[in-house]
């Protein structure tokens, strides 16, 4: 561990603190209606959209509603998706005259795209044509990110508005997501990256002569629009195999920082919009406050486990003064790997594909706890957000019962039938991420698919489901997914950890709409101050435990105790 280092977190941290308020106040505007700086030019897009598409905006939806429009828009993405993926070998944009995808590395790719979860069991340069690069993923890219901000819109409205019937308007919410938020932004970021040295460009591979004279194949295309969306919509997916991992799309320290950053800002700005939308600020402070502390928490023991020497390499004679740098990005160093790991980890963003393999154990349990905890570390574009408010309901309803009192969050009281919505969505993460996973470690496709027996073994199979439910995508490696067995249980995977926890959150926010404010009284619950901060970590990492920890322990812990660090040679 080097000042550097400690530094490089810092100023990670400082520029997201510096983002959250002004951006959070540009998401609350934006999805009120009101002007922005950019309502001269997208004003009339937006009245044009709905003109075209039949929506009239001033017509809200209730949680029905909102929630079928959801599922019926995701739905018929993922089957256009699908069909372009197995026709793309008839399309045009294709100059590598790559052929269609199979049917079940399609399916898994179409709803991984669709669930915002970026999942890959294919080398993107080399299955994936310009068109379906450009049109297929990169559209789903912007429309799934969207798509969760929308939902965490609809929900801060269900937890803030008094005594209403209606969540907003689902086309409306996200095409302004889109429009004002994710398309402006992501022009900027593109145009940076091509200044940076990130392909942009429809040129077919460059065949080149090595220094030492065998031929290489250099992939390129329009890389710098797709890697922009994919960091800010935290949607993973890269151009390349390797994503972020490779120079073309991640060539230097700027861009690292700037890509963690896009990652984290706009889960850490809903926190803000939140408060904003309640009328009180600290609100949103506290939820930022908690996401943070275990953000950091997570980020400096994982800096910790990997400044230091390998005890897999212990005994082979290998110096390591420079401490465990197999499969870092040596060209930032181990705290920037560390910091780029537990953020795309504790987002729903896979933007680092293969390099939690070259962790520790003990480093790379620190991922895989923040997608088991369900993404709401800042989270996902608006499933951060959704997902820790389903958390503070938790949180209430333990403080009610410790005080004897009805619980009740923001003033509205918490019954019976919003504590089983709250039960239904945090039991789908450990009922879809521990079923899967022992379904793969006592079949026989399951199990051709790993590189490692043992504890290691176990623990890939384990990342594997949990990426996948949480609609995270980064790969631990090692395990070949690309299988029609992994193909359709990682498949069904994405999609129970997608539809199943935001419908039972619409319905969380519709019941709560409905109910009239209860005015604070001695024995109401303060959600703001250190002891809501203190209670609400509690709750997740208790929740985290009772879940989970059984089955880390006969992972990574196993390999900890038994001095393997989970590399793959």
């Amino acid at each position: 561990m080097t000042v550097w280092g400690w530094l490089q977190i810092a100023l990670l941290f400082l520029l997201i603190l510096a983002l959250t308020k002004p951006l959070g106040r540009y998401l609350t505007r934006v999805f009120a209606g009101e002007r922005t700086l950019l309502s001269p030019v997208l004003a009339p897009v937006e009245r044009g959209i709905y003109r075209i598409i039949g929506v009239d905006p001033e017509r809200e939806q209730g949680w029905t509603g909102y929630a079928i429009a959801v599922v019926l828009f995701s739905a018929i993405g993922l089957l256009l998706l699908y069909a372009q993926e197995r026709l793309q070998g008839f399309l045009p944009f294709n100059p590598q005259g790559l052929p269609g995808v199979k049917p079940d590395l399609a399916f898994n790719t179409a709803v991984s795209f669709t669930t915002n979860t970026n999942w890959q069991n294919y080398a993107g340069e080399t299955t994936m044509s310009y068109l379906t690069q450009m049109w297929g993923l990169a559209f789903h890219n912007f429309v799934s990110a969207a798509t969760g901000l929308a939902i965490a819109l609809a929900v801060i409205r269900g937890f803030t508005r008094r005594r209403a019937t209606a969540l907003g308007n689902f086309w409306v919410d996200i095409t302004r997501a889109t429009l004002y938020l994710l398309l402006p932004l992501c022009i900027v970021l593109s145009l940076v990256f091509v200044w940076q040295g990130v392909p942009q460009n429809l040129n077919a591979a460059t065949e080149a002569t090595a220094l030492q004279g065998q031929a290489q194949t250099i992939a390129q295309g329009p890389v710098a629009s797709q890697e922009a969306v994919k960091v800010l919509g935290t949607n993973g997916g890269g151009f390349f195999n390797a994503n972020s991992a490779h120079p073309f799309e991640n060539p230097t320290p700027l861009t690292d920082l700037l890509e963690i950053a896009a990652i984290l800002s706009i889960g850490a700005a809903l926190t803000y919009t939140f408060g904003q939308m309640a009328g009180n600020t600290r609100q949103g402070w506290a939820f930022f406050a908690v996401m943070s502390i275990i953000f950091l928490a997570g980020v400096c023991f994982t800096y910790w486990a990997e400044a230091r020497p390998n005890p897999a390499l212990a005994g082979l004679h290998i110096d390591q003064t420079l401490v465990n740098l197999e499969g870092k990005e040596t060209r930032f160093g181990v705290a920037a790997s560390s910091l780029f790991a537990v953020a795309t980890t504790a987002t729903s963003c896979g933007a680092v594909n293969a390099m939690h393999d070259s962790f520790t154990a003990l480093g790379g349990m620190v991922p895989l706890i923040f997608m088991d905890l369900g993404e709401i570390i800042f989270g996902g574009a608006g499933s951060g957000l959704y997902g820790i408010l389903i958390f503070a309901v938790l949180a209430v309803f333990l403080a009610g019962l410790m005080v004897g009192r009805t619980p009740e969050y923001l003033g509205k009281k918490i019954e019976p039938f919003e504590m089983k919505l709250v039960a239904l969505a945090i039991l789908i993460v450990p009922a879809s991420v521990l079923g899967f996973s022992a379904l793969a470690s006592v079949t026989q496709p399951g199990l051709a698919g790993l590189s490692n027996a043992g504890p290691h073994g176990f623990s890939e199979i384990l990342y594997a489901f949990s990426s996948t439910t949480a609609n995270n995508g980064s790969a631990f490696a090692g395990l070949n997914g690309n299988s029609t067995f992994y193909n359709t249980t990682l498949g069904l995977a994405m999609f129970f950890g997608r539809f199943l926890i935001l419908i039972p959150a619409i319905a969380l926010a519709g019941s709560l709409v409905r109910k009239q404010v209860v005015a604070p009284g001695p024995g109401t619950f303060p959600t703001t101050g250190p002891i809501w901060v203190a209670l609400l970590v509690g709750v997740i990492v208790i929740v985290g435990v009772l879940t989970f920890f059984p089955a880390l322990a006969l992972g990574p812990v196993v390999e900890h105790l038994l001095g393997s660090a989970g590399q793959t040679f």
